[in-house]
């Protein structure tokens, strides 16, 4: 068990009042036609790129290449329009309309935008973007090393998303089901601000949650990591995010896409050179998108939870996917995730970082600087 630093449970502190003031924009942002986040109207026979993201921890690479201008130092000529989005169903259901190019999602999301595409504009992976940063955390009052699952109240964010799998994969390793296929374990599938809220009042017992949503839970509300999710998969790592774009738009925008691939690279080398600086940016995005931070030390310590990585981890997204397909997410039928990934070569690219070696940051060495 991980075991955190206990403060007293406030009723409400700061942070939440502030991640809640910050979910409630988002999720007017991510309205069907969701408000940009980045600058003015594109100039006459402009191309641009419709990008969607999510404010959290596990989507430092489009943040950063965004707020620090990679993405724009990559493809000078191209317009790129940035949305936030508060969840991976919603990100999809903008690409199939139409309003989005590129996005970034969990494994969830993204194995569903390909099933379910167009058979003339299929959703594939790009990239990977991110690995890990998700934990359990149990209630002060329900802690223990020996936590048992059963008639137990636990929260995960939407049924189907990444969090929601991994946990009823949990349960059903452990001969487990959720109160409603007849199981003892109550769950709730709500929004994170709302867990924070229910987890605040004492009306659940944990949370299997994502970054920053984790670490709020226990620094600023007395939360016990029971185990961080990475250490139950074979080498520690695991894709939490992921690139994804339509193949209509690549074929259209080949350059475009490899100017994208290389920027994307580069957040993520700079992210990991400094991640101490990458918190401060992700701060500084929240501030400047939605009036409100969180404390550095959460930011920090959700960073140093978090690998940014552009590996796929395409096994795990395969492990992912017949997880899912045991707990009947992937309907009746059999399914075939034959080209789940874009495969063609790279346009090379001389422009700046061409040539850098780009590694994944290791969250092993989570809390150190």
């Amino acid at each position: 068990m991980k075991m955190s630093r206990i403060p007293a449970v406030a009723a409400a502190s700061a942070v939440a009042v502030a991640v809640i003031a910050i979910a409630v924009v988002v999720v007017v942002a991510a309205a069907p036609a969701p408000a940009a986040v980045g600058g003015g109207a594109a100039q006459p026979d402009q191309r641009v790129l419709r990008l969607g993201y999510f404010p959290v921890v596990g989507h430092a690479i489009p943040i950063v290449g965004v707020e620090q201008g990679i993405f724009t130092r990559y493809l000078p000529d191209v317009r790129i329009e940035s949305r936030v989005f508060d969840s991976g169903p919603q990100v999809v259901e903008a690409m199939f309309a139409g309003s989005i190019d590129v996005a970034y999602v969990g494994p969830g999301p993204a194995i569903n935008a390909f099933l379910n595409s167009d058979e003339s504009d299929i959703i594939r992976i790009l990239s990977g973007a991110a690995s890990g940063g998700t934990s359990f955390v149990m209630h002060p009052d329900s802690a223990s090393p020996e936590f048992d699952f059963a008639h137990k109240r636990i929260a995960a964010p939407q049924i189907g998303n990444t969090q929601d799998v991994s946990l009823r994969h949990y349960m059903e390793q452990r001969g487990l089901q959720a109160s409603g296929r007849g199981g003892s374990v109550v769950v709730y599938n709500i929004p994170n601000p709302d867990i924070v809220t229910l987890f605040v009042k004492g009306e659940i017992d944990g949370a299997w949650v994502s970054e920053p949503w984790a670490t709020i839970l226990a620094e600023e509300h007395g939360g016990v990591r029971l185990f961080y999710e990475e250490e139950m998969w074979p080498g520690g790592k695991f894709a939490t995010v992921l690139l994804i774009a339509g193949e209509s738009y690549v074929q259209e925008n080949r350059d475009v896409v490899d100017g994208w691939l290389w920027a994307h690279e580069e957040a993520a080398k700079v992210i990991n050179a400094d991640r101490d600086a990458a918190g401060v940016m992700f701060n500084d995005f929240l501030l400047d998108h939605f009036g409100q931070q969180l404390d550095p030390g959460v930011v920090r310590e959700a960073i140093y939870n978090t690998e940014v990585t552009v590996d796929p981890l395409s096994d795990t997204v395969y492990e992912f996917a017949e997880r899912a397909d045991r707990l009947g997410y992937m309907g009746r039928g059999s399914y075939d995730l034959s080209g789940l990934f874009f495969s063609f070569d790279r346009v090379d690219y001389e422009g700046p970082g061409h040539g850098d070696d780009i590694d994944g940051g290791d969250s092993s060495d989570r809390g150190t600087g």
